[in-house]
């Protein structure tokens, strides 16, 4: 009994330093938003007055709150498509060929070191020079858009950046997958006649379904929040045309009327919609993996 108790105290004092850092920045913060939630506090002065259940009654008459959810699911759905195809696409390559795959690893994990700020200026710079010198001095017009200023190019502009940002980290989870495929299989496909499409969709796909289900669950997170990307290339501009939720939520708290607790209100909106999709979709994956 004494070792057992010692153990489990060694594991909790291994623990600890997470679970405080936790409890500190994710889950006391959670909890007193969903009291802010109720108030009207602007998020500077001590005084406020607790609203009840009014701002949440706001929100479903808050059309550019609306706006910029449609405009976030619509982002969330393209560029997860785009960027895990294009990551499980390059992972296949890499892992296929048999020389230089440390150099393409790595070049194609690079742009996930540079972060949201970063990528949106440098992308601006690209999109508002770059683009335009190869449509005036080489002729390709298809080129010659207002790639931030026309609401249509914008938003390409906008999955172009965030499926560049974040392919390498997804492949890098496709990889690791595909090394843990046997070659016995492959090898066995490969005798019975199977082509390269039949092998990769027959064979390797469902054994990578779990590495699937993270690389969704990841981009799903990470599409709802995204917030520095848009801020830095567009501002959720032109008008708000680009805006979205994570954006809507900032301006509300920070810029204009500054309401603190309005905005926490559509935190936890944004909280409910988030989780929900979340559940399904980790049941849908879940129930995909149980039938292989």
């Amino acid at each position: 009994m004494k070792s057992k108790a010692k153990q489990n105290l060694s594991l909790l004092l291994f623990v600890a330093p997470a679970l405080i850092v936790y409890l500190l920045f994710k889950l006391i913060p959670a909890i007193s938003g969903m009291f802010y939630a109720m108030t009207d506090w602007n998020g500077f002065y001590q005084d406020f007055q607790f609203v009840g259940f009014a701002n949440f009654g706001e929100i479903f008459t808050d059309k550019p709150f609306w706006h910029s959810v449609w405009f976030t699911l619509k982002f969330v759905v393209v560029n997860l498509l785009l960027s895990n195809g294009a990551a499980l696409a390059l992972a296949y390559y890499i892992e296929s060929i048999r020389k230089g795959k440390s150099f393409f690893r790595t070049a194609y994990y690079l742009p996930n070191m540079i972060s949201g700020v970063i990528s949106g200026y440098m992308w601006m710079f690209i999109f508002t020079k770059v683009l335009y010198y190869f449509a005036d001095n080489w002729g390709w017009a298809f080129l010659d858009h207002s790639w931030i200023g026309d609401p249509n190019y914008s938003f390409i502009a906008i999955v172009i950046v965030s499926a560049w940002n974040s392919c390498g980290y997804l492949m890098i989870i496709y990889i690791a997958a595909l090394q843990g495929v046997s070659p016995q299989y492959i090898e066995a496909a490969q005798l019975d006649g199977g082509n390269g499409w039949q092998i990769f969709w027959k064979v390797v796909f469902p054994m990578i379904r779990h590495a699937l289900t993270i690389c969704i669950f990841w981009s799903l997170n990470n599409g709802f929040q995204m917030f520095d990307t848009v801020y830095t290339l567009t501002g959720g501009g032109p008008g708000r045309a680009t805006q979205t939720v994570a954006l809507n939520i900032f301006e509300e708290a920070f810029q204009g009327n500054i309401r603190y607790g309005y905005a926490t209100a559509k935190s936890t909106v944004l909280f409910l919609i988030v989780f929900s999709i979340t559940l399904l979709q980790l049941r849908f994956m879940k129930m995909q993996e149980e039938e292989l």
